[in-house]
C-alpha cells in the first residue's frame, strides 16, 4: 500500500489531497489570502509560505510525512513536453525558479512544492500531465506570425483522466479513440486526443470566453483598445485572464449569479451566457475538423457542467458531430495520485527534462 500526496496549487488556493494508493483519504483546500498572495515578487518566491501551510495541515490530521512514499504535482507551464509523469529533478526546478522558458503560473509551484516535501519525506517527487503537456504537430503550430507559435496551454491534466475513465466506461483501450474534450470551469480549454495523444488543443486565450477569461477577440480592436486606453502590459493581461468573460459583461464570474439573472429575465445576461456556450461549440467543431470529422466522442467536463442549461444548449450545437458524455467536476487531485502510482508501481516510466 503506497501513501501519497498530491499538490495543485492555484492563484490564492493550495488543494492537497492524501491517497492510499488511488483511495482518497484527505482532501482540503487550503485557501491563502490574497493581499498577502500579492506580496511575493515571483510565483516561485511564494514556496516556504505554501509548505508551512501544507505541513500545518499534515500535522492536523496526524499524518506523519515520513509515512509518504511518493509526493506528486501539478505540472505548470513548462516549455512543451510529452503527456504524463516526469521526475521533478534540479534542473526543473531551477527552471521554473529563473523563469528559463517557463512562463509565471501559480501550477509551477506544484514541481516546487513536491520536491520540497519528497526532501523530507526521504522519497521521490513527480509532476503529472502539465498544463503544457502535449507537442503539437508542426501543421498546428504554425501561425500568420513567423515569430509567434502555438504551443498546447490546456486542462490536460483532468481533460486526459476523464478520457481515460471514458475508454474504461465502455470498455475501450484509450489508444484507440478519437475524443474531443472541453474543460469547462473558471477557464475553458479543448483537446483533441487521436489514438491517445494529445494532437491539437484550443486554450484560453484561443477560443471562447469564459468566467473571468476573455477568449479570442479580434486582434486588431484588441491593439486600439490597449493603446486607447493605454494599458500597461500587466492591465492588458488582466483584461484577457482575470477581467474577461463573464466577470466583464455581467459583473460577476459565477455561473450560477449569471443563471439567476437570466432567470430573472435579464435578455443581456441571456444573450452572453448563449454566446459563451456558442463559443465553445465552435471552437468542438474545429477540432473536430482538425480529425477530419473522425470523433467517437465529445466529453464535457469542469465545473461549468453542473449546469445542465450550459451543457445542454452545447450538446443541443454539437451532438451532430459526435456522441456527447456529460463529466462533471475536476478530480485532478486524483488524476495526480493515480498518475504517481502508476510511477511508483511500474506501469508508467517517468521522464525527466
Amino acid at each position: 500500500m503506497h501513501t501519497i500526496l498530491a499538490i495543485n496549487p492555484g492563484s490564492t488556493s493550495t488543494k492537497i489531497g492524501i491517497f492510499k494508493n488511488e483511495t482518497p483519504i484527505f482532501i482540503t483546500t487550503i485557501e491563502h489570502d490574497h493581499e498577502q498572495i500579492q506580496q511575493f515578487p515571483t510565483i516561485s518566491s511564494q514556496k516556504d509560505f505554501r509548505l508551512q501551510f501544507v505541513l500545518e495541515a499534515l500535522k492536523a490530521q496526524q499524518i506523519e510525512i515520513e509515512t509518504l512514499t511518493g509526493v506528486v504535482g501539478i505540472g505548470g507551464l513548462l516549455p512543451p513536453i510529452e503527456t504524463g509523469g516526469y521526475r521533478v529533478t534540479k534542473k526543473m526546478v531551477d527552471m521554473i525558479e529563473n523563469e528559463e522558458g517557463v512562463s509565471p503560473h501559480a501550477s509551477n509551484l506544484g514541481a516546487i512544492l513536491a520536491n520540497l516535501l519528497a526532501e523530507r519525506a526521504d522519497c521521490q517527487a513527480f509532476i503529472y500531465d502539465a498544463v503544457s503537456a502535449g507537442i503539437l504537430p508542426d501543421v498546428a503550430r504554425v501561425t500568420g506570425i513567423p515569430e509567434i507559435n502555438r504551443r498546447s496551454l490546456s486542462h490536460t491534466l483532468n481533460s486526459r483522466a476523464q478520457s481515460i475513465q471514458y475508454a474504461k466506461s465502455i470498455n475501450k483501450p484509450f489508444e484507440e479513440l478519437n475524443l474531443v474534450v472541453a474543460h469547462l470551469g473558471g477557464g475553458v480549454s479543448l483537446s483533441l486526443y487521436k489514438q491517445g495523444r494529445l494532437a491539437d488543443s484550443v486554450g484560453d486565450d484561443l477560443g471562447p470566453f469564459s468566467s473571468e477569461r476573455a477568449g479570442t477577440v479580434p486582434l486588431m480592436d484588441f491593439v486600439d483598445f490597449i493603446y486607447n486606453n493605454d494599458l500597461s502590459k500587466k492591465d492588458a493581461q488582466k483584461r484577457i485572464r482575470g477581467g474577461g468573460g463573464l466577470k466583464a459583461h455581467l459583473g460577476t464570474a459565477s455561473l450560477k449569479e449569471a443563471e439567476d439573472m437570466v432567470a430573472a429575465g435579464d435578455k443581456k445576461a441571456a444573450l452572453i451566457v448563449e454566446a459563451m456556450c456558442y463559443g465553445v461549440s465552435k471552437s468542438i467543431g474545429s477540432l473536430a475538423a482538425a480529425a477530419k470529422g473522425n470523433i467517437d466522442a465529445i466529453i464535457l467536463t469542469g465545473g461549468m457542467m453542473n449546469s445542465k442549461v450550459v451543457s445542454e444548449k452545447i450538446s443541443d450545437h454539437v451532438s451532430f458531430i459526435a456522441p456527447v458524455k456529460i463529466m462533471p467536476g475536476e478530480y485532478e487531485l486524483e488524476a495526480l495520485a493515480g498518475g504517481c502510482l502508476r510511477i511508483i508501481t511500474g506501469q508508467e516510466t517517468a521522464n525527466e527534462i
